[in-house]
């Protein structure tokens, strides 16, 4: 699937809204849907880069900036290094990834530090036996209080969230952290009981020994998600694409 991605207007117009709405051949009211919070945001999901294309040329000729990725190609691991274990020392970071690869970042060329937040939620159901009192029984035994078993069926919703950075340096692929699979051994004294807190403070320290790095949080919460991904778009398995599209769009901007 190709997406085309709008950013860059300053205010949102009557005019500009209509012209995205005859582009892309929606509503008016979608049209400012799409343009809520100043952008960027997805403004339309193909099948084929060639749709894509003619979209964004549509777009472009009523002077509103796009951009067009391929999400299978920035979704997932494999445009990725994904950190396992980090030591901050010195001039640089060092980062280690799970298959034994090693590289080391100056902070000076850190440009963009990207914190997301991954929601994912689950359902099952559970039997749930309880006792409860029964009339017969009670009426059987001269009045003496008496129960039985009643099993129901039960719906049970959980969501477990994930804090994640995407750290994107100069000529290298961005290096993800998760927060629960990073070992925190090598912070030392400033270790944390926890890893939010740890994980917190890793972030800190990357914002303060890099700054000169642009640091966004909008996809923290689900709302930044939807804002930016559309409601189309499950956020739960979209946050890498999320990430894609604000650091072409602020490296642009």
């Amino acid at each position: 699937m190709h997406v085309v991605v709008i950013f860059g207007w300053k205010e949102e117009t009557p005019d500009l809204v209509r012209s995205l709405a005859e582009a892309l051949g929606i509503t008016v009211f979608e049209s400012r849907q799409r343009m809520v919070g100043g952008g960027p945001a997805v403004a339309g999901r193909f099948a084929d880069r060639q749709g894509a294309m003619a979209a964004a040329a549509k777009l472009d000729e009523r002077g509103i900036k796009t951009l067009v990725l391929d999400a299978a190609l920035v979704c997932g691991s494999a445009g990725h290094f994904v950190v396992r274990r980090f030591e901050i020392a010195g001039e640089s970071l060092r980062v280690d990834s799970g298959d034994g690869r090693s590289v080391v970042i100056p902070y000076d060329e850190i440009t963009l530090l990207i914190s997301g937040m991954s929601m994912r939620g689950s359902a099952a159901t559970r039997t749930v036996t309880e006792r409860k009192l029964s009339l017969g029984k009670t009426l059987l035994s001269g009045g003496i209080p008496m129960t039985k078993k009643v099993s129901h069926q039960e719906d049970m919703t959980t969501e477990a969230r994930e804090k994640f950075l995407y750290l994107y340096s100069a000529d290298r692929v961005p290096a993800i952290f998760s927060q629960d699979g990073i070992t925190y051994n090598k912070l030392g004294p400033a270790l944390k009981p926890s890893r939010e807190q740890n994980f917190a403070h890793l972030i800190a320290e990357l914002r303060r020994l890099s700054p000169n790095a642009v640091y966004d949080d909008r996809l923290l919460t689900l709302a930044g998600q939807i804002r930016l991904l559309g409601p189309a778009q499950n956020p739960e398995t979209n946050l890498d694409l999320g990430a894609a599209i604000l650091a072409k769009c602020l490296r642009h901007s």
